[in-house]
């Protein structure tokens, strides 16, 4: 072991194993994350302040990959190790979440850092300087949020330069195919300054490394500093290019506050996408300035919407933490709400609703008025304005009644003047109508022929859905569960999918009933554990690549911005890490990491949800059942 720092060396040891020699601890270091074997025994440079022994009351020491809580004697030669600095290198992958794919190497050391002598540096200069430069400022405010509220760090120790080598610096467009991986290398630079090195192709590797590195830097509350991990090799990618939460501001209003909130998490995770669903049947927020009358009729009072600068806001928030804000248009069902004056529904507010549509009011719109599309035209342009970085589209086409389109004499007439049955292949073939004259719509408003989505429903069937839409066009949301037959005709069609199944990707299950008593449909409540063990490699099996990624949704019948951080997190945090890594193990191997991510959500401001009594965070290994 190097002890060229000024400090003291301590060394923590499995009770089982011998007592190895320095020379022997850095041949071993090499290899015992790559042969996955336990770390038994490792060596911590901390840098020792004058603090009396005496004072310090409770250290913890690696036992088997567990951070032990114990008594400290003043008299042993061992300095006092504190909590989080006994969790970054008690198992493979420290306190990192998600945990890297590839290379992860941690090392052994740890720095006394200077807060206040924090540098980053962009070494590529193109279009993306101004993002480089926020996700910059954001990475110092997160390095800050290692220190607990109410602690003052010593202002001593090592300056941290962090270099930033971009090599596609003037790259900034979302896509399905952008590469967000990263290399991270940090090193010791001469006697007072530690070098970070984060390399990537996009601003959005750099900025998920820069998001890493702040994940490094951990706050020793024995002797008030902050440290780091001074040895780091990292080369992480993921292993699904989408990764989402789907918020629903239509049934209850969220302010944008706390939008921007639900996005910075994401970022903390390295979730990157934020799918909007921004209208349904109860309310229109969607400040449309071509069809003015659909909010002002439409939203729940004329504060709770969603302007245009207010949205443009969020794109922006978004971007600069490599998030996309993707919108939804709900159609041709879940509208109501904003439409009265328009002819252009039927069924709104029909009764008794269980006859025409899932949840009250019903609502759908009438695909034989020609005027219809012109509408839609104006929405998804006005959409396309302000969504300006999206690179999808999310289309709806969820819960389609045809008993709803049946109650109207108009669309009886139009289906009879076509030579159409009044069956369920006949409805279909109107729904499909629809889709087509939308889908040109979408085309014309955007300026391209950009990926669509839709989820699934009994268009999308598989055993007709070539007859309807092209796979070529349409990716496919599953919103059923995760053992659906479904599930494997699409993907043997060869559609695309991205999995939301609700049996455990959804998050407003286990609460009470909104219509009627007892429990809301989908209960039981989904634990995170579940969230985590939701694999999309294993539902999907031989035809993994055809799957984007995953989705958790939050729909809002009992949700809105006093819930919304209690109901999402930390339990999209077991989606990001699943959507990342695609972990081989269980959620058993992560319990200790989640525990710590929670704790650093709500360090962030983000009332997450809390999973165990904070006791088992501190005494590791003895809460399981």
């Amino acid at each position: 072991m190097n002890l060229t720092e000024t400090g003291h060396a301590c060394m923590i040891h499995h009770p089982l194993a011998s007592r190895n020699t320095h020379s022997e601890l850095n041949k071993q270091k090499v290899t015992m994350w790559s042969r996955r074997i336990p770390l038994f025994i490792f060596g911590v440079l901390v840098l020792i302040l004058s603090v009396a022994a005496e004072d310090v009351v409770w250290r913890w020491s690696c036992d088997n990959g567990k951070c032990v809580k114990l008594k400290n004697d003043p008299r042993s030669s061992e300095p006092a190790l504190s909590l989080e600095a006994c969790k970054m290198f008690c198992n493979e992958y420290g306190l990192l979440w998600p945990r890297p794919t590839g290379e992860a190497d941690l090392g052994n050391f740890l720095s006394k850092i200077n807060l206040n002598s924090i540098e980053v540096k962009i070494l590529k200069k193109g279009a993306t300087d101004d993002l480089m430069e926020a996700a910059a400022k954001r990475f110092k405010e997160q390095v800050s949020l290692a220190i607990p509220r109410g602690s003052t760090p010593k202002l001593t120790g090592k300056a941290v330069d962090v270099y930033l080598v971009n090599e596609n610096p003037n790259e900034k467009a979302f896509s399905l195919e952008m590469d967000e991986s990263y290399g991270l290398r940090v090193s010791p630079s001469g006697a007072d300054r530690v070098n970070a090195t984060i390399t990537a192709n996009s601003f959005f590797g750099m900025r998920h490394g820069l998001e890493t590195l702040s994940q490094l830097f951990v706050f020793d509350d024995i002797r008030d500093h902050l440290l780091m991990v001074r040895d780091v090799n990292i080369s992480d990618k993921p292993v699904y290019p989408y990764r989402g939460i789907l918020l629903d501001t239509a049934r209850n209003y969220y302010s944008i506050e706390s939008i921007k909130r639900t996005i910075e998490a994401m970022a903390a995770v390295k979730l990157n996408t934020f799918h909007w669903h921004i209208t349904d049947s109860q309310s229109f927020p969607f400040v449309t300035t071509k069809r003015p009358n659909l909010y002002k009729f439409g939203a729940l009072s004329p504060q709770k919407v969603y302007t245009k600068a207010a949205i443009r806001e969020v794109v922006r928030f978004g971007l600069e933490r490599g998030v996309r804000v993707l919108p939804e248009f709900d159609a041709p069902a879940h509208v109501g709400e904003g439409w009265q004056d328009t002819d252009l529904t039927v069924c709104f507010k029909a009764e008794p609703w269980k006859s025409y549509c899932v949840e009250p009011p019903c609502g759908q719109l009438n695909p034989t008025k020609d005027e219809l599309y012109q509408y839609l035209e104006d929405i998804y342009s006005d959409m396309a304005e302000v969504f300006d970085t999206t690179d999808i589209f999310h289309m709806g086409g969820d819960e389609v009644s045809e008993a709803c389109w049946n109650s109207s004499d108009s669309i009886q007439n139009f289906m009879m003047q076509n030579r159409w049955d009044l069956d369920k292949e006949s409805f279909l073939k109107l729904w499909n109508y629809f889709q087509q004259k939308a889908q040109d719509k979408a085309y014309k408003a955007f300026g391209k022929k950009l990926p669509l989505i839709l989820w699934t429903s009994t268009l999308t069937n598989y055993k007709h859905i070539d007859d309807y839409l092209n796979k070529d066009d349409y990716i496919i949301q599953v919103w059923t569960t995760g053992v659906d037959p479904q599930i494997k005709g699409l993907l043997e069609k060869g559609y695309r999918l991205i999995m939301s199944n609700y049996d455990a990707l959804y998050f407003d299950c286990g609460y009470g009933a909104w219509v009627g008593a007892g429990n809301n449909w989908c209960s039981p409540y989904i634990g995170w554990q579940k969230v985590y063990d939701n694999s999309p490699a294993v539902i999907a099996l031989e035809h993994r690549d055809q799957v984007l990624g995953g989705e958790a949704a939050l729909w809002s019948e009992q949700s809105d911005t006093s819930t919304v951080d209690g109901r999402l997190w930390p339990r999209a945090a077991a989606l990001a890490e699943r959507l990342w890594a695609e972990p081989a193990t269980s959620w058993q191997d992560a319990e200790y990491r989640m525990l710590h991510i929670r704790e650093r959500f709500v360090r962030m401001g983000i009332q997450a949800e809390s999973l165990q009594p904070e006791w088992c965070y501190q005494n590791e290994g003895y809460c399981y059942s």
